[in-house]
């Protein structure tokens, strides 16, 4: 399988456009979770005081749309990295190896908050692909500046 003409292996773009496949998934969810339940709840959003009125909203509702919030936030540096490394042609097997292990950690790290929602759990997920970040970024840092 390639991905404009590499294989998705050697690729960043591809995990790239895996984790805005998985960002747009979640925020289907976020809406199959949360319309049903806005509306048991009787919440209008018409009414002035709507956005607060969310916190009624069971957690299980609330955990979803959190995720979704938290796939907007740290990837951004996951596709500016992305980005960086393919436009200074730095892809290798190697960091595309990097990406898939955060996007394969980012969507373990959905499945647990949606789900079960064990912080413990949570936060490994996190951490471990903050470190596979760090690990990338340091990479091209090095390879950029060499």
């Amino acid at each position: 399988m390639t991905f404009q003409g590499q294989s998705v292996f050697e690729s960043v773009l591809a995990p790239a456009l895996a984790l805005v496949i998985w960002s747009l998934l979640v925020w289907l969810w976020m809406y199959a979770t949360r319309l049903p339940a806005m509306s048991k709840a009787r919440l209008d959003p018409q009414d002035a005081r709507f956005p607060g009125s969310l916190d009624v909203l069971p957690d299980g509702v609330r955990q979803v749309a959190n995720n979704y919030n938290h796939l907007m936030e740290q990837p951004t540096i996951f596709y500016a990295l992305a980005f960086i490394t393919y436009l200074a042609g730095l892809q290798s097997p190697f960091t595309a190896g990097l990406a898939w292990g955060y996007v394969a950690l980012r969507i373990v790290h959905s499945l647990i908050q949606n789900t079960v929602n064990r912080v413990p759990l949570r936060f490994l997920a996190f951490s471990l692909s903050t470190i596979l970040l760090m690990v990338w970024a340091g990479c091209v840092a090095l390879d950029a500046f060499a």
